[in-house]
């Protein structure tokens, strides 16, 4: 289904389809007709980098040199991505889709470049899933469990994986801290950070995964959106209160002139500054 496998949309029934091949995404944001033929996105414009780079000032040299940085280490990254295939290919048996890849090397590489494309101002709106909201595939969680394990059949045998669902919690929450300070490492030209002029949410559409109850929904929102959020606070709101206010919310601190979105009843208060 399309609401499943899917969270961002154009419109009502317009889906933005998700891409879950990291080489795919890749290709969609450094790729062009012209340097298709080539294998390194970086080796095709060194000599012009090399040119500007020497009229450049130091810090706008180290701007530069850390962007390139990060683009060289998510193409290593994808070179493991296709020794994984190529040894898989000598031992005849097909090629495994993404969910048999370790999921935090897969996280973190689509994560990379998500990072990647707001750090170049490729786009300013993203959006990264984790998995479908009905996905029964076991995945293996690497430094986890000895073999692949299907988080949604845990979530509805809570009493049973209780111990092996704090894992998987912990072992997202560390992905999603690993992509915080990833951007808070980012430098921007007046000193501040791609995590200070960002809003990054975390969360989950449902509080309970066994009775798929959609109330008590755990929200983490990182970042303060160029000082449009208060942070550093942890917040309870009452009974009730709508999803759609924080994303009102959101909408309102990038300066979006909105009164209300979807079924919310007012942006949430606290957060704004």
């Amino acid at each position: 289904s399309i609401y499943f496998d899917n969270i961002s949309w154009y419109g009502t029934g317009h889906v933005a389809p998700s891409m879950r091949d990291p080489r795919k995404v890749y290709r969609r944001m450094f790729g062009t007709q012209e340097n298709q033929a080539f294998r390194e996105i970086t080796g095709l414009v060194l000599e012009d980098a090399r040119s500007l780079n020497r009229r450049l000032g130091r810090a706008d040299r180290e701007k530069f040199a850390e962007y390139f940085d990060g683009i060289r280490t998510i193409e290593e990254q994808m070179d493991k991505l296709d020794l994984i295939k190529n040894e898989i290919g000598k031992a005849s048996v097909k090629e495994p889709d993404n969910s048999q890849l370790p999921r935090g090397q897969y996280i973190r590489l689509m994560g990379d470049l998500m990072v990647a494309a707001l750090h170049v101002g490729l786009t300013n709106v993203a959006t990264l899933m984790i998995g479908p909201e009905r996905w029964d595939t076991p995945m293996r969680y690497e430094s986890l469990f000895d073999k692949p394990m299907s988080h949604h059949q845990m979530s509805h045998n809570q009493n049973k994986f209780m111990k092996e669902l704090l894992q998987v919690d912990r072992f997202h929450m560390e992905q999603f801290v690993y992509l915080v300070q990833k951007m808070d490492g980012i430098r921007e030209a007046d000193g501040t950070t791609l995590l200070d002029n960002t809003i990054f949410t975390y969360g989950s559409g449902l509080g309970d995964g066994a009775t798929h109850q959609y109330t008590d929904l755990p929200i983490v929102v990182a970042g303060s959106g160029g000082g449009r959020l208060k942070t550093g606070q942890h917040l309870h709101c009452s009974d009730g209160t709508a999803l759609a206010n924080l994303w009102l919310t959101h909408a309102q601190a990038m300066g979006i002139r909105l009164d209300r979105y979807a079924d919310s009843t007012g942006p949430v208060q606290q957060l704004l500054t």
